[in-house]
């Protein structure tokens, strides 16, 4: 294998990684969802919220503070009243979110 080769998959590898480490893939069905992370981490890089109820979703810290909520509200699984119930009961200002 070429040198220029090894940089190009070094490169992708590096890449691949990175997108990891910064989103979120949110599944709602079959249908992904990007929900960028505040910072760098695995936790939760896939999520599905089949079968899940709001509640429990927004109790993990980690989606609700990068906006989970909010995407929640747009894709129609949950109202405004909803979310700003949640995020006034998880200790967030609702403000912080919009």
């Amino acid at each position: 294998m070429t040198f220029k080769k090894k940089i190009f998959y070094w490169a992708i590898a590096l890449a691949a990684a990175y997108f990891l480490l910064s989103y979120h893939v949110i599944f709602f069905g079959k249908r992904p969802r990007l929900l960028k992370k505040s910072n760098l981490t695995l936790n939760y890089t896939f999520f599905s919220i089949q079968s899940k109820p709001n509640k429990k979703i927004m109790a993990i810290d980690d989606l609700r503070e990068d906006g989970i909520a909010d995407l929640l509200v747009e894709e129609g699984k949950m109202s405004e009243e909803e979310r700003d119930l949640y995020l006034e009961q998880y200790g967030g200002d609702t403000e912080d979110f919009y």
